[in-house]
């Protein structure tokens, strides 16, 4: 499965941005969607995930009630609404898919496919 990001950039602190996430399967629908996200020096970080087949949502302290996640199946394509952003949300977002249940969903070890990243840049 290729995993191909797109809609990063730089934005203007308080500003908006979406991100898409495409995925090259055909049971799409199987697998639940994560995104991550890696800020300089840092080490890589969960974001929000879209369970597989209740399309359930979880999202990390840092950007609950900022961020949205969803999915649309017949496209194959998660997305990431990014509201409200912040400096301390510049990173490379990557999107990460997993088929089976394989421990929290926060755990990027749980993941069998990922993408190359988009850079997000938050500005002041």
């Amino acid at each position: 499965v290729q995993l191909v990001e797109s809609g990063g950039g730089l934005v203007q602190a308080g500003k908006s941005l979406r991100l898409s996430c495409t995925a090259s399967t055909r049971i799409f629908s199987e697998y639940s969607m994560g995104w991550f996200r890696q800020g300089p020096g840092k080490d890589r970080e969960f974001v929000a995930v879209v369970t597989a087949s209740e399309q359930k949502t979880y999202y990390s302290d840092s950007v609950k009630g900022r961020f949205t996640i969803s999915r649309d199946n017949a496209k194959d394509t998660v997305y990431l609404d990014m509201n409200n952003l912040k400096v301390e949300d510049t990173a490379v977002y990557v999107c990460a898919a997993r088929r089976y249940y394989s421990g929290a969903y926060e755990r990027p070890e749980g993941y069998d496919y990922w993408g190359q990243g988009t850079q997000v840049t938050v500005s002041s």
